[in-house]
């Protein structure tokens, strides 16, 4: 009876891990684990990143093989990924099939709520963040360090919203339906009407306006 091939997908969190096979060896062991004598390893692919990077140029890798051999994407540790936004995103939006060693139940399903998830407490942290900073304001304390902002400096805070922006599951679906809706011939605040009335909300919660809509579909060219 052939054994069904499977991609391993493993992530450590530094380059001295990556090297050494510290947190990769206890990976490598819950997956062995889990496939037994049902299925054979046919690839594996390691992410080395940091916690404030969400790039996984593995993870797209493996994915791609996965594609490519037919194969089930095997994934060693969900458990340390599901509060990383843009890894679920790509996981749910794959359209391969997957499974979790340490949590053999996720599914599509699951990954979705936890994508939503993850997404509410990142909202929830920013804007407790931004209160937290307001009433220090009120109080009259200087924010920020002024010297720290040169243009450079602007530039690469500008850069990292709008890839915030673009990675944001709420932008990319008010972006779809307004360039249809767009292209239907509907002006612009016939749009954005559209938008508000059907639930559709920016990354930070609120109600879409004129000028945030064009952003957003800007964003997504």
């Amino acid at each position: 009876m052939m054994q069904r091939p499977y991609v391993g997908y493993f992530r450590v969190s530094t380059q001295k891990q990556g090297r050494s096979g510290l947190g990769l060896e206890a990976q490598r062991s819950t997956v062995n684990t889990y496939l037994g004598s049902n299925g054979v390893l046919v690839g594996e692919f390691t992410d080395v990143e940091s916690g404030k990077k969400n790039d996984r140029p593995q993870l797209l890798a493996a994915i791609a093989y996965c594609k490519e051999q037919r194969a089930v994407l095997l994934i060693a540790k969900l458990d340390r990924l599901t509060r990383n936004v843009a890894f679920i995103f790509t996981l749910r939006d794959s359209g391969i099939e997957f499974v979790c060693a340490d949590m053999p139940e996720a599914n599509t399903l699951t990954i979705g709520v936890m994508a939503t998830m993850a997404q509410y407490e990142r909202e929830l942290i920013g804007e407790r963040t931004r209160k937290a900073l307001a009433e220090k304001k009120r109080q009259g304390a200087k924010l920020g360090t002024p010297a720290n902002l040169d243009t450079a400096a602007i530039l690469k805070s500008r850069k990292i919203r709008q890839v915030n922006a673009r990675q944001d599951e709420n932008n990319r679906r008010a972006a779809t339906l307004a360039r249809s809706l767009r292209q239907a011939g509907q002006n612009w605040s016939q749009i954005t009407e559209t938008l508000n009335n059907n639930g559709f909300r920016t990354r930070r919660g609120k109600s879409f306006h004129v000028a945030q809509v064009q952003r957003v579909i800007k964003l997504m060219e």
